[in-house]
C-alpha cells in the first residue's frame, strides 16, 4: 500500500458510521462568503465568550463570597462542580449536536446555562449555589463545543485559518478582561451580578443563534444509547477531579481518602473501557482516537493545555514581588504572543495550505521560552521577551489542531470532533492546574513567603520552586511538540472544497 493510500484509509470512517455518511447529504462548505461568516460569528461569539470568561470572572468573587455565604475552603467546589458537569457533558453534547442539529442544541445548551445562571444568582447558601453552578456546568458543557462545530459546518478548514485571529480576540477579552470586569463588578456592586448579567447575554444569543435560519444538518444514527458509558464517564470524572482538587489539601496525597479515591478512578476507568469497547455507539469518541490524526491531536492538546497552567501570575507576585496591579499588566505579553501566533498561524494555512507542522514548530518555540524561564535571570526585560515566545509558541496550536480533527472526522461528526478537542483541552487544563499547584507549593513548603521581609531561605524556595514548574512546562511543550509532529500529514486545496491528502 502506498503512503497515500494508507493515509486515505487512515482517514476513512470506521464501518459503524459508514450507513450515516451514505444517507448524510454532502456537506462540503460552500465557497467562502465573508457576509455570512460574520453572521455566524457574531451567532456564536457570545456563547464561546460566556464558556471562556466563566472561571476568570468568578476568580475575583471567591472570598467576598465565602464572606457573605461561609465557608472559604468550600468555595472551591464553585468551580470543581461547574468543571466536572461541564466535562460530562461535552462528549454528550457533540453527539447530540450531530444527531438533532447543532444550531438547535446549541440553543438549549444556552437555556440550561442561563438557567443556572439565575439559580447561582438568588443562591441563599453555599450549598445551593454549588448546586446551581451544576446546572450551569450541564448547559456550558455544548458553548463552546456547538460553536466551534457550527463554525466548521459553514467554513471551510482553510478559511477558518484565515479567520482565527477573531477567536483569539474571544479568548483573549475573557482571559484578560474576566479578571478585571469581576474585580468591578465585586467592588462596586455584588457578586451576584457576575451571574445576573448572563442572563441578557444568553438571550442575545440566543436570539442571535435563532436569526441565521436555515435547517440544521441531521446525521442519522445506528445503535443503543451508551448510557453505561455515560454513568462510568461521570464517575471517572468525579472521583478523578474531587481527588486531584482536595489532596494535599482537604486530606494528604498518601492518607487513605486519597488512595481510595486513586484506586476508585482507576477501576471506573477500566470499567469504562471495557463498556466503550462493548457499545454498538459508544459514548466517548472511540472511533475518532483510532485515526492517528485524531488520537495525535488528542495528545498535543493535552499536553498543550497542561502545559499553560504553569502559575505565572503567582510567580510575578511571589518570586518579583509585583503587586496584583503590575503582574496583570505583566501578563499582557503573554497575551499579545498568544493573539499574535494565531493570528500568524491562520495566514500561514492560508498561503501554503499546510498546516500539521505549525504546532509541532510552534510547541518547540514554546519550550524553548520555558526553558529560558528556568535558567535565566529573574529581570522584567527577559520576562517580557519569554513572555512574548512562549505566548507565540502557545498561540499555534489550538486552531490547527481542531481543523486538523474536523478535517478528519468528516461532516457528520464535526460534533464530535468538536467535543473531543474540547475534551482533550479540559483534561488537560485541570491537570495542569492540579499537578503544577502540587509541585510549586509542595517545594517551597511552610516557608513564610508573604512576609515583606522573608529569609533568604525563603525566597531560595520560592524561586527554585517556579524554576522546577518552568523546567516542567517546559518538558509537556516538548512532549506536545513530538505527538503534534506525528499527525499525518494533511493539505488543503482550494477554499470550498478540501482534499486530505499526504504531502509528499
Amino acid at each position: 500500500m502506498s503512503a497515500r493510500e494508507q493515509a486515505a484509509a487512515e482517514l476513512a470512517p470506521p464501518p459503524l458510521a459508514k450507513a450515516a455518511l451514505a444517507a448524510a447529504p454532502a456537506a462540503t462548505p460552500p465557497p467562502f462568503d465573508r457576509f455570512r461568516f460574520r453572521r455566524l460569528y457574531f451567532a456564536v461569539m457570545l456563547p464561546m465568550f460566556l464558556a471562556a470568561v466563566d472561571q476568570t470572572l468568578l476568580a475575583t468573587a471567591t472570598p467576598v463570597i465565602s464572606r457573605e455565604l461561609g465557608g472559604l475552603r468550600e468555595t472551591s467546589w464553585l468551580a470543581v462542580a461547574y468543571l466536572l458537569a461541564s466535562v460530562v457533558m461535552v462528549p454528550l453534547y457533540g453527539r447530540l449536536g450531530d444527531r438533532f442539529g447543532r444550531r438547535k442544541v446549541l440553543g438549549l445548551a444556552i437555556l440550561v446555562f442561563a438557567t443556572g445562571s439565575l439559580a447561582c444568582g438568588l443562591a441563599p447558601t453555599l450549598g445551593v449555589l454549588v448546586a446551581a453552578r451544576v446546572v450551569q456546568g450541564l448547559g456550558g458543557g455544548g458553548l463552546m463545543t456547538l460553536s466551534q462545530a457550527l463554525i466548521g459546518e459553514v467554513v471551510a478548514p482553510r478559511e477558518r485559518a484565515r479567520n482565527q485571529t477573531y477567536f483569539a480576540i474571544i479568548f483573549t477579552l475573557a482571559s484578560v478582561g474576566g479578571p478585571v470586569i469581576g474585580g468591578l463588578v465585586v467592588h462596586h456592586a455584588s457578586w451576584r451580578w457576575l451571574f445576573l448579567v448572563n442572563l441578557p447575554l444568553c438571550a442575545l444569543a440566543f436570539w442571535r443563534l435563532r436569526s441565521l435560519g436555515g435547517d440544521d444538518r441531521m446525521y442519522p444514527t445506528q445503535g443503543k444509547p451508551d448510557a453505561a458509558g455515560i454513568a462510568l464517564f461521570a464517575l471517572v470524572m468525579a472521583t478523578g477531579l474531587i481527588w486531584l482538587s482536595s489532596a494535599g489539601n482537604r486530606f494528604a496525597w498518601a492518607s487513605p481518602v486519597s488512595l481510595g479515591l486513586v484506586v476508585a478512578t482507576l477501576a471506573f476507568g477500566a470499567a469504562l473501557v471495557v463498556a466503550e469497547r462493548r457499545a454498538e455507539r459508544p459514548f466517548l469518541p472511540v472511533e475518532l482516537l483510532r485515526l492517528p490524526a485524531v488520537r495525535y491531536a488528542v495528545l498535543t492538546v493535552m499536553g498543550f493545555a497542561s502545559a499553560m497552567f504553569f502559575y505565572l501570575p503567582v510567580y510575578l507576585q511571589l518570586a518579583l514581588r509585583s503587586n496584583p496591579a503590575e503582574s496583570g499588566l505583566l501578563l499582557l505579553p503573554l497575551t499579545a504572543g498568544i493573539v499574535g501566533g494565531a493570528a500568524l498561524t491562520g495566514r500561514i494555512i492560508v498561503r501554503t495550505g499546510r498546516p500539521t507542522a505549525i504546532p509541532s514548530v510552534s510547541l518547540s518555540v514554546a519550550a524553548l521560552s520555558l526553558f529560558g524561564l528556568a535558567l535565566l535571570p529573574a529581570t522584567k526585560p527577559i520576562l517580557i521577551a519569554l513572555e512574548v515566545t512562549t505566548g507565540f509558541g502557545l498561540g499555534g496550536v489550538m486552531s490547527v489542531m481542531q481543523i486538523v480533527t474536523q478535517t478528519a472526522a468528516g461532516p457528520a461528526r464535526l460534533g464530535v470532533a468538536a467535543a473531543t478537542v474540547s475534551l482533550a483541552r479540559t483534561l488537560g487544563s485541570s491537570f495542569g492546574a492540579s499537578a503544577f499547584g502540587a509541585l510549586i507549593y509542595g517545594l517551597i513548603g511552610s516557608a513564610p513567603v508573604l512576609n515583606a521581609g522573608r529569609s533568604p531561605a525563603a525566597e531560595a524556595s520560592v524561586r527554585s520552586a517556579f524554576e522546577f514548574a518552568f523546567f516542567a512546562a517546559a518538558l509537556l511543550c516538548t512532549s506536545a511538540a513530538w505527538a503534534a509532529s506525528r499527525v499525518p500529514a494533511l493539505r488543503f486545496d482550494g477554499d470550498s472544497a478540501v482534499s486530505v491528502t499526504t504531502v509528499e
